[in-house]
């Protein structure tokens, strides 16, 4: 029996290129090419190989046009991400294509950005590789790149989820008070020594600092807005490793100018890999790119359950694949 053909639209870890290589037709982008971003290829190279399943990721142009476009071979499309906001669900659904993410094994690497963005903002940490790497360091000063601590403050995080839970434990390790803002409250064996804001006004004036995870969509657009920041302390925080489009760029990039928030630690960005030139001209603001789950674990384990659901579909014809969305 023929194995059936899989689109890979980038390159992935080897181990899983050779996993998929081994079970199916794979058609890989061996270059990592970036016709990825562009719907209307993905459906051009699909229709092309009569595609089964495409293994896409985050950034894939997966819209209402690219899924109308796709040949009816095409059964799944399993995403290397837990974001699924590239993807209109509803009218994969509407074709009647399964649509799979990888949740869960990410959530540490994660975490662990968010925290690498905090200590960076509230440490000065870029402007000080930045001072020395352009050779303007002379020596130790009482007063020089003065930061400030985590200890003893009141970290708020946006979106409970898994990985803002696993922020929220790391936070205690730095003697930190968590503070969450979900649309409910969870329950006690979640929550822990946590305290919940029902408001977003409560929950934004009480905090230091804001790490923020919430999902993509158009309900959390522009979600931190100038009315939101200015209920803010002076001197905040902000930290974003979920969605860039959560955060309106031309009121921070203001907030930052002015002081009114300290510092910006930013893994992700609205329209990205495109990054709003005023963050680039600002030394309180640290700027990765797009890091929060590039550890060689983590990216093997989201390949392997990218796998998983579509061996389900493809390769034993299960109902229903592990981590199905749509």
């Amino acid at each position: 029996m023929a194995k059936p053909v899989l689109l890979v639209t980038r390159t992935l870890p080897a181990a899983i290129e050779a996993r998929a290589a081994r079970d199916y037709d794979a058609r890989l982008n061996a270059d990592d090419a970036h016709w990825a971003a562009g719907g209307a290829e993905i459906a051009r190279r699909a229709a092309g190989c009569c595609a089964a399943g495409i293994l896409g990721a985050a950034g894939d142009g997966l819209d209402a046009a690219c899924i109308a476009a796709l040949p009816d071979s095409v059964r799944i499309i399993a995403t290397f991400s837990v974001g699924t906001d590239h993807i209109d669900l509803a009218a994969a659904k509407a074709r009647g294509i399964v649509v799979t993410n990888t949740p869960e094994v990410l959530s540490f690497a994660t975490a662990e950005c968010a925290f690498t963005l905090l200590l960076m903002a509230a440490r000065r940490a870029g402007e000080g590789e930045r001072m020395l790497r352009a050779g303007r360091w002379a020596g130790w000063a009482p007063t020089q790149l003065l930061g400030v601590t985590l200890q003893g403050k009141r970290l708020g995080i946006l979106g409970f989820g898994r990985i803002g839970r696993e922020v929220a434990r790391m936070a205690r390790g730095f003697s930190m008070e968590v503070h969450y803002r979900d649309v409910q409250r969870l329950p006690a064996e979640l929550e822990g020594d946590a305290t919940w804001h029902d408001t977003d006004e409560g929950f934004l004036g009480a905090i230091d600092m804001l790490s923020m995870h919430v999902p993509g969509g158009a309900g959390t657009r522009h979600w931190l807005n100038a009315a939101r920041l200015a209920r803010m302390k002076r001197g905040a925080i902000v930290v974003n490793s979920g969605r860039g489009p959560s955060v309106d760029d031309a009121a921070l990039i203001a907030a930052l100018r002015s002081g009114h928030i300290r510092a910006a630690g930013l893994d992700v960005y609205d329209g990205e890999p495109r990054v709003n030139p005023g963050y680039l001209a600002l030394e309180n603001v640290a700027l990765l790119p797009h890091l929060g789950s590039a550890t060689e674990e983590t990216r093997q384990a989201m390949g392997e359950r990218c796998l998983e659901n579509l061996d389900a579909v493809l390769l034993r014809g299960e109902a229903r694949a592990p981590q199905q969305v749509a």
